[in-house]
């Protein structure tokens, strides 16, 4: 099966259906200048269940006709020695943070899209990718599911190098099962730009506001309090990671790769 979002929710498309992409009939484009963040984001948010959009460096959007119908957003982890895994320095390396397709985009879409996307990454001077499967699912309060595991067929069907498990951790999950992660909690112990943004988010789901002229100290305490009370702890045994090369000579200094996962069926 393959991936599709509507409304934050996922639904599935068989691999060996009979309707596939007609490549005439859509377009692979980035999306740049003024507003690029905003036209990127509404799409995430209107569509992915995460609703978060990362630290966006290019932005490529797969178009049919004057509909966006679905996005790549190549960006910068949160953990930047992420991109040391890739045989090329890091400014020319980027993590592919998102990979968001409609659920009326036939079968293929995601192999004929990536490799599209990677195309145009190349022209703009990008050597390698670094991409993560997260292999868990999440689900609500009241135990629907809100995303499936996977195990990151796209890259495998375009020859993506595996090498294995990121970093083991434990995730906090607001009740409607998205993560509240650790940058966005940094943010609020820090007062860093976006601070108040992350503040609301829990308060959108139960913790009671802080004061609105706390210290750093403040709301640090805050988040301690606030934390445990309106989220609940995942263990999570790390994302499958991949490497893909964008230029012959990366390729040739990928590491050698594992054995790909196991399909995750829904």
């Amino acid at each position: 099966f393959t991936q599709r979002w509507r409304g934050r929710r996922s639904s599935y498309r068989p691999v060996g259906e009979l309707l596939r992409i007609d490549p005439r009939l859509y377009e692979v484009a980035p999306i740049d200048g003024k507003g690029a963040d905003n036209i990127a984001r509404a799409f995430i948010e209107a569509t992915h269940y995460a609703r978060s959009m990362p630290a966006a460096r290019e932005r490529i959007g797969l178009y049919r006709g004057d509909a966006l119908v679905g996005l790549a957003v190549y960006s910068m982890p949160s953990q930047v020695k992420v991109l040391d895994h890739l045989p090329c320095p890091r400014a020319v390396s980027v993590e592919l943070g998102r990979l968001v397709l409609l659920e009326d985009v036939p079968a293929h879409g995601e192999s004929w899209f990536i490799a599209r996307a990677h195309e145009l990454m190349r022209a703009r001077g990008y050597e390698g990718v670094v991409s993560h499967a997260d292999p868990v699912e999440r689900t609500d309060l009241d135990g629907e599911r809100v995303k499936p595991g996977h195990v990151g067929l796209v890259y495998q069907a375009t020859n993506a190098i595996y090498t294995g498990l990121a970093t083991a951790r434990t995730l906090r999950l607001m009740p409607d099962g998205r993560v509240f992660n650790n940058r966005t909690m940094s943010k609020i112990r820090a007062r860093e730009r976006g601070w108040r943004a992350a503040v609301d988010m829990l308060v959108a789901v139960g913790a009671t506001p802080p004061a609105s002229t706390g210290t750093a100290h403040d709301l640090h305490a805050w988040l301690l309090r606030e934390l445990p009370r309106v989220t609940r702890k995942l263990k999570h045994g790390g994302n499958l990671r991949y490497l893909i090369g964008l230029t012959p000579q990366v390729r040739r200094h990928l590491p050698a790769g594992l054995p790909y996962p196991k399909i995750a069926r829904p």
